[in-house]
């Protein structure tokens, strides 16, 4: 197998043990182990379990991003980008259990910050393109404040979309995705553009049924 197949493979591993169990309590023996390869593998790539970790997470947000630009720079209208933008930001956040957020926090706080960086200059940044591209269309009553809907949206997402949050509630990250935009947007779509939300609704619905990156 050719060096950077087998590298992608042990990122993949690695990325759905820490994931669902954390980063403290996963061992290199037991990512090796269920992969069916040797610790020594496992160091020719990455020297530390940290190295490993930080190969997860930026090979995640490379993921990521690129997905998300292929969405933002297409040709497509306001509801399905929007709707395939959160669908990838859901499929991400259902994945990550508290256990890792935590232990990323405290173990590895530079790391965190990057994530962080990430979701705040990256992700969000996307979604207010957006926001504009939907004022734009008249998906948006004129009176809306693009800046200022645009905080509201990313305070609420920060808010209630993080694993820690979620854990302690009844809904799904997919389904708190779906709650903030049906909550926000409907509020300031433009009475001719609300048949547009139901088209939203229907993408997202069918993203959640979708496989998880």
């Amino acid at each position: 197998m050719p060096d950077q197949e087998e590298k992608e493979r042990l990122i993949i591993g690695a990325r759905d043990k820490f994931f669902s169990s954390g980063f403290s309590k996963v061992t290199v023996e037991e990512i090796a182990g269920d992969l069916g390869m040797s610790k020594k593998t496992v160091y020719k790539f990455f020297p530390s379990k940290e190295d490993l970790l930080r190969g997860v997470v930026r090979f995640m947000i490379g993921r990521v991003e690129r997905q998300m630009d292929q969405v933002v720079e297409s040709q497509k209208p306001f509801e399905q980008k929007i709707a395939e933008v959160l669908a990838v930001a859901g499929q991400v956040t259902k994945r990550i259990s508290p256990a890792f957020i935590d232990d990323v926090r405290r173990n590895m706080p530079e790391l965190w910050r990057e994530i962080e960086t990430f979701r705040r200059e990256k992700i969000f940044s996307k979604v207010k393109r957006l926001m504009q591209q939907a004022k734009e269309e008249g998906v948006l009553r004129q009176e809306v404040n693009v800046d200022l809907f645009y905080l509201v949206f990313v305070h609420a997402a920060q808010g209630i979309l993080n694993p820690t949050v979620l854990s302690q509630q009844s809904f799904s990250a997919d389904e708190a995705f779906r709650g903030i935009f049906r909550i926000l947007f409907l509020g300031a779509m433009s009475s001719q553009a609300e048949g547009r939300y139901h088209a939203v609704d229907e993408i997202l619905a069918l993203h959640s049924q979708q496989r998880s990156l």
